[in-house]
């Protein structure tokens, strides 16, 4: 992802001191478009979530699952590192409306703690409909807010670097696949000369957070409301690779000091360029992603083993193919205008807001409809991953069920969407930035 070679970054230096935008500058249409496109993919995702027959099922699993319901989760793969490169791009177009790196770098660390807050407590709610106070299992506000934070710090550098920081992590994070745990312990003993003695357990943590697998260990044999059990943390999202996305994303805001036509232009060629990497890429299938391709029994199969990347932590070719076509259509929504596009766009001006409301609209759902169906629901305290065991019969529905779901949520969300981004569009108080 040569973000720092292409010809917008030749502006980065006057990007450096943020130089500030005109006093009327409007929103990006284009950015809101694709974000919103990123928000409705999302929602396929998490209806399939609550809602599949197959809840149990993997269903990136070539040997069990369809080319339907393969195909279905795969398109959404495109949500998570696209919404966190714009991310970057967004900070990097706040901070060059009139602000200083100062004031951007203490907006970046307050979002990404109050992401973070979110993450633990309103969402994670949301997502369970309990509380587990043993086990803190989170989800993906928890790298957009450490990421935010780590943003705060590395905004205070040239633009170029912060280019060449992402490029590289994204590039080269592979190389630690094959990395364990007991080596980083050994690294990190090593490292402080035997002066300071981590425990075995901190250097897996660590580990876990930043690149390996695993969960955290935080605590032994904590007892909370009468309960004695292991205090942990996991998140699937780690951060190395998850750092590069939103730094790359930062130095990508450049192109949109360009003019619109010739922008359109840069953003083409670069998508497309990366995308075209992908698919060199994935066809050496040497480097790039932890799960080579493989020909697989069922036809048409290969072709699916050829787009199914690693996700946990991205690879670098599941960002390529992601990040790739996102650029490219950036480029195709430039001015684009017309009433199907603006749906799309309220729901891009108002992500998180919307994120928070479609989450216990279809947790809900799905444990009334289970209540109609059964008189009990197996989510009503849990959410999808609950065992197996309490399944009752026939649980969930088919997959064109899914889909007429999610067109439902989407038509229920889209009023009280449309109704916050005119609050945010009229309004300029300080805490709606926050969403």
């Amino acid at each position: 992802m040569a973000i720092d070679s292409a010809p917008a970054v030749k502006n980065v230096e006057r990007a450096n001191t943020l130089t500030p935008a005109p006093p009327k500058q409007t929103r990006l249409d284009s950015i809101d478009l694709v974000r919103g496109l990123i928000i409705v993919i999302m929602a396929l995702d998490h209806v399939r979530d609550f809602f599949s027959e197959r809840i149990h099922e993997d269903p990136t699993d070539l040997t069990k699952t369809t080319a339907a319901i393969f195909l279905t989760r795969w398109i959404t793969h495109y949500c998570a590192p696209n919404f966190m490169f714009l991310a970057g791009s967004g900070a990097f177009l706040y901070g060059n409306r009139g602000r200083t790196k100062g004031q951007l770098s203490w907006f970046l660390f307050s979002r990404g703690v109050w992401l973070i807050f979110l993450e633990i407590t309103v969402i994670r709610l949301s997502w369970g409909f309990d509380f587990n106070l043993h086990h803190w299992n989170t989800g993906i506000f928890w790298p957009i807010g450490c990421c935010m934070i780590a943003l705060s710090a590395l905004v205070l550098l040239p633009t170029s670097a912060i280019a060449a920081f992402g490029v590289v992590m994204i590039a080269y994070h592979n190389l630690l696949d094959g990395v364990t745990a007991a080596q980083v312990h050994e690294l990190l003993s090593r490292a402080t000369g035997g002066w300071i003695h981590l425990p075995e357990e901190w250097s897996k943590g660590l580990w876990s957070i930043l690149h390996g697998p695993g969960e955290v260990l935080l605590w032994r044999d904590v007892a909370i409301n009468g309960v004695t059990d292991n205090l942990t943390f996991s998140n699937g999202y780690r951060l190395i690779p998850w750092i590069g996305i939103i730094a790359a994303g930062y130095a990508f805001g450049a192109f949109y000091l360009l003019e619109p036509h010739k922008r359109r232009k840069e953003l083409l060629g670069l998508g497309l360029a990366l995308t075209a990497a992908f698919v060199v890429l994935r066809g050496a299938n040497v480097y790039g992603d932890p799960n080579p391709r493989a020909v697989q029994e069922r036809p048409g199969f290969t072709a699916l083993s050829f787009l199914n990347c690693t996700k946990y932590p991205p690879s670098l070719a599941y960002n390529l193919m992601t990040i790739g076509p996102a650029i490219a259509l950036l480029g195709v929504f430039e001015g684009v205008r017309g009433k199907w596009a603006q749906p799309l766009i309220v729901f891009g001006r108002v992500p998180l807001f919307f994120y928070l409301l479609h989450i216990p609209l279809i947790h809900g759902g799905i444990v009334l409809l289970d209540y109609l169906r059964y008189g009990w629901s197996p989510q009503a305290n849990s959410g999808p991953w609950f065992d197996k065991s309490l399944d009752p019969p026939d649980y969930g529905v088919s997959l064109p069920t899914v889909y007429l779901l999610w067109v439902a949520v989407l038509l229920i969300l889209y009023f009280p969407c449309a109704w916050f981004a005119e609050v945010k569009r009229r309004y300029r108080w300080a805490w709606l930035s926050y969403f």
